[in-house]
């Protein structure tokens, strides 16, 4: 069996609107997305595991909000094992030239903090990180906005992708699995516009994590 998913354990899921969810309101504790239906197949494949399941998600958070509340809901809770998707936020602030925005730089500063202060807090416990997507088919050449959003993307990828080999972390690329996908059926499948995925987008998402991890 995998370590990932053990007897008597915490598990918390942290990130932005696609880990949010609706956690926060009507489908409280765990969100209608990717948590509720990682859960659901964790507890379906390991019944005999009593997991805690923890979700963190903030709709419109970027890293530099992850920094601002990571004692209260992460650290607080010493969880056992942690998973962190973040970045398209941190994307669109630095694009729109927002006061608040996070450039790739930062963000790879920022990213590099949580997850020092994670390591020193909680010692080596399994952590897995999701890099942000952009659902689209759109060439990164292009001068319009989808097009610009995927010549950035890159950026925040490749610091999480360095992040996850300096923590020794899991990692799941998502832009790839949803490029992936992409080549066979329209982005409308998948969600209603580039950022945010519908419900089979999310299951497309719960499966990746779950299979990275089992």
């Amino acid at each position: 069996m995998s370590d990932w998913f053990e007897n008597d354990t915490t598990f918390l899921f942290i990130g932005d609107s696609i880990t949010d969810c609706g956690r926060r309101g009507a489908e409280a504790p765990l969100g209608a997305g990717y948590v509720r239906a990682f859960t659901e197949l964790a507890t379906g494949h390991h019944p005999e595991c009593n997991i805690t399941w923890i979700n963190k998600g903030i709709g419109g958070n970027k890293v530099s909000d992850l920094c601002e509340r990571w004692q209260d809901d992460v650290l607080f809770h010493r969880p056992h094992r942690l998973s962190i998707k973040i970045g398209i936020n941190d994307l669109h602030s630095h694009l729109r030239a927002a006061p608040e925005g996070v450039s790739p730089q930062r963000f790879a500063e920022l990213f590099d903090e949580i997850l020092s202060t994670t390591r020193e807090e909680l010692g080596p416990i399994p952590i897995v990180l999701l890099t942000p997507f952009y659902i689209s088919t759109e060439r990164s050449s292009s001068t319009t906005l989808r097009g610009r959003v995927l010549d950035l993307l890159p950026s925040y990828i490749e610091t999480v992708v360095a992040m996850s080999e300096k923590y020794h972390t899991r990692l799941v690329h998502l832009h790839d699995v949803f490029q992936g996908h992409l080549k066979y059926r329209d982005a409308d499948n998948f969600c209603p516009e580039p950022v945010h995925p519908n419900h089979t987008g999310h299951t497309i998402i719960a499966q990746a994590v779950f299979d990275e991890l089992s």
